[in-house]
């Protein structure tokens, strides 16, 4: 008798096989990493940003060549603790739908199997074995889909944030210079 918080995963395993483990696995990976990038930039990221400035502002020199380029540095520092996990975003959102397949596949070979033992041709059999064998692929491209979202909306706050930190000093330098 397993316990009552492992009945769910019991029934998650029964419907879709023991892959379906690994997406739930690899897609709480995922959030949680997507959790961990919302809360980074709201918090951290936006301390960093507003630190910089001030640093930047601060210095006496905006112009020179030494002071541009130190500039970027900076910024490149700050855009690049931003950008971090994005490899390992895309990596995670590009396992869904192998680990999908491999359910499905598995599935299937299991329902193969299970015919050629039964040795009755059962349609209802079939059609039950197919079923649990497309759920993983479902699963996969489900949590994919979600997870490229989330990391295609990253990527695109990080060009924006990029340009609106060289903005914004710049606009710091020519309020400091008034």
């Amino acid at each position: 008798m397993l316990p009552l918080w492992l009945e769910p995963l019991a029934r998650l395993v029964d419907a879709g096989g023991v892959v379906l483990l690994g997406i739930v696995a690899v897609a709480t990976l995922l959030f949680s990493l997507a959790l961990e990038r919302v809360l980074f930039f709201r918090i951290t990221y936006r301390r960093a940003r507003r630190a910089l400035i001030r640093r930047w502002a601060a210095r006496p020199d905006h112009h020179s060549w030494s002071a541009l380029t130190l500039r970027e540095v900076w910024t490149r520092e700050l855009i690049a603790r931003l950008r971090r996990p994005l490899p390992w975003l895309k990596l995670l959102v590009a396992l869904c739908p192998l680990l999908g397949l491999l359910g499905t596949v598995t599935g299937m070979i299991a329902v193969f199997d299970s015919l050629a033992l039964s040795d009755t041709g059962q349609a209802r059999a079939m059609a039950d074995g197919v079923a649990r064998a497309t759920l993983p692929t479902l699963a996969g491209m489900a949590v994919a889909v979600v997870g490229l979202l989330f990391t295609t909306r990253l990527e695109q706050i990080i060009r924006r944030e990029d340009q609106r930190l060289h903005d914004r000093l710049a606009r710091a330098v020519e309020e400091n210079d008034a």
